[in-house]
């Protein structure tokens, strides 16, 4: 039998690539890392992925697959260890609803309050909002997953990060422990993991890094 090739072509600064590191290492995957210099696109990369162009691209016995999300729910189902998502059906889709509720509400609220010059407050308000409501889904659970970390942790956790990112550059809180004690609790769990630690950017690297992006963003929207 062939030897199992797996790639991840990622650019270090993503938490998209993030949530898909997080996904093979909690599976305890091997695979090989291939870091894509943005927006230097590689042609490896714009082969595997010729439709948007864009990482993290999981390349399996030479077949690529694109969208964060999408290849996680690859990796659960062909690596059967420790699974991510539930076994319960109903369970399962109440998973994909929260993050797809977190992407279209919550992650995009927050790259709006990182990037929409003078509107940074109106977004931040919103984006707490939303994350008020996704707290819900923990329901005094340790983790969305239950005991053990799971699909909605994996592309949820990044916020923890990030968060952090948007209040030191943009001076806009969107996490705070007084009105979202169980989300606030639950990433200082979730972040403490230390397969979920490790994979982590270092902060001045990820800091100065996007300091640079919000100069860019900011400049292109006046």
């Amino acid at each position: 039998m062939a030897e199992e090739s797996v790639k991840l072509l990622g650019y270090w600064a993503s938490p998209f690539a993030l949530r898909v590191h997080w996904a093979l290492k909690l599976k305890g995957v091997l695979y090989e890392y291939i870091e894509e210099e943005l927006p230097n696109k590689s042609t490896l990369l714009l082969r595997y992925n010729p439709v948007h162009k864009k990482i993290p691209v999981l390349v399996h016995n030479n077949k690529p697959l694109a969208e964060s999300l999408l290849i996680i729910e690859y990796i659960d189902e062909v690596w059967k260890q420790n699974p991510l998502l539930p076994e319960d059906p109903y369970e399962r889709a109440k998973a994909r609803f929260w993050v797809k509720f977190f992407d279209d509400k919550c992650a995009s609220e927050i790259m709006a309050a990182f990037s929409s010059k003078g509107k940074e407050q109106e977004k931040a308000a919103i984006a707490r909002e939303n994350l008020k409501t996704l707290e819900s889904a923990l329901q005094g659970k340790p983790f969305f997953g239950g005991e053990t970390i799971g699909f909605l942790d994996i592309a949820v956790g990044w916020i923890g990060i990030w968060a952090r990112i948007v209040e030191e550059i943009v001076d806009v809180n969107l996490i705070d422990a007084e009105t979202m004690p169980l989300l606030t609790d639950w990433l200082k769990k979730f972040l403490e993991v230390p397969i979920i630690k490790a994979s982590i950017p270092p902060w001045d690297k990820l800091l100065e890094h996007n300091k640079g992006f919000h100069k860019i963003l900011t400049v292109a929207s006046t």
